[in-house]
């Protein structure tokens, strides 16, 4: 449910593993691309989508018979979306969060507004996060990800179902741990952008992509997730991808900034959406809701929404008070 380029990708994937795969779109004219010349040129310009991958504009088409529902609309527009949705959602399909964000005013993960809107059981909501640039999966480069779920059979069925010669999938019951490395990261990689557009170099990145991830630790015990998730795929896999990357939405988002854009010219040049934008502030909230300190996530949130100039948000964060390094302080 979605055909922009992770979706789309999403839909490649699955179909390159064996299964039957139809790919909703809001835009007539992504649909017939997909369906007419096996492309979406829009978003995956280049790549040819296999023959049998179908799209359609109609949900209820789309959703007809599915063992697996994956949802990859922006985060902030799931709930409006999947709430038109429920009806048709067969009683027994697995939905599968395609999403790395936390809502605004709610600061419920993916999952949980799933879980909410559809009134479905924590075991039929899985969630699938990783190191996931679309582009390259798409073109076949070796990839990998780690499906999700409470149901450690619902996780391995989404394992088999997205299994591909060139797309390795792992296995856990770590929901809330893979959600918030895929949140969370997108933040830390707006925060890499700015210092590249700033003309910072290797050891800057290096900082604040580690830092990052002790934020994105800390934030996740206070929450129940298992820590070790995020030595792996779903956390310093997606998190190092999301910031070295010129194909990573966020990093180029905050690449922008760093070079002089305001917030309106950046969003008004930005094609795809840069989900760190809009969970910054639930994500802040959401640690001062559990008294986690977050200094990363409290410099981004300050430059993007109370102006902030960004060389005075980098010196805050250069000097903050001394502090032994452990893992997760």
């Amino acid at each position: 449910m979605g055909s922009g380029s992770w979706g789309t990708t999403f839909a490649k994937m699955l179909h390159d593993a064996g299964g039957e795969v139809t790919v909703w779109g809001r835009r007539p004219e992504v649909v017939e691309a997909i369906n007419e010349r096996h492309e979406n040129a829009d978003y995956l310009p280049g790549i040819q989508l296999p023959a049998g991958l179908r799209a359609t504009t109609d949900p209820a088409e789309a959703l007809a018979g599915a063992d697996f529902v994956a949802l990859a609309v922006p985060a902030q527009t799931l709930r409006r979306n999947l709430a038109r949705w429920v009806p048709l959602l067969p009683p027994e399909a697995v939905l599968v969060s395609l999403m790395k964000g936390v809502e605004l005013g709610t600061t419920r993960r993916m999952s949980e507004v799933i879980g909410e809107v559809a009134d479905v059981p924590e075991e039929r909501v899985a969630v699938f996060s990783g190191p996931n640039l679309a582009r390259e999966i798409a073109s076949g480069e070796p990839s990998a990800a780690v499906a999700a779920c409470v149901d450690e059979d619902a996780a391995r069925s989404l394992q088999a179902a997205t299994m591909t010669s060139y797309f390795r999938v792992y296995t856990s019951t770590d929901v809330i741990g893979c959600e918030l490395g895929g949140a969370v990261k997108n933040i830390v990689a707006l925060c890499v952008g700015m210092s590249v557009g700033l003309g910072f170099g290797a050891n800057t990145q290096s900082l604040l992509m580690t830092r990052g991830l002790a934020e994105i630790a800390r934030l996740g015990a206070a929450l129940g997730a298992d820590e070790h998730t995020f030595a792996g795929l779903a956390g310093m896999g997606d998190l190092v991808a999301s910031c070295v990357s010129p194909l990573a939405r966020n990093r180029t988002f905050g690449e922008n900034l760093g070079r002089g854009m305001t917030l309106e010219q950046v969003i008004a040049v930005t094609k795809q959406t840069a989900e760190g934008v809009k969970s910054s502030e639930p994500v802040l909230e959401l640690a001062r809701k559990h008294n986690v300190e977050m200094p990363i996530t409290e410099a981004v949130t300050a430059v993007l929404y109370h102006g902030m100039p960004i060389k005075e948000a980098a010196i805050s964060l250069i000097s903050r008070s001394p502090k032994p390094e452990r893992y997760g302080v």
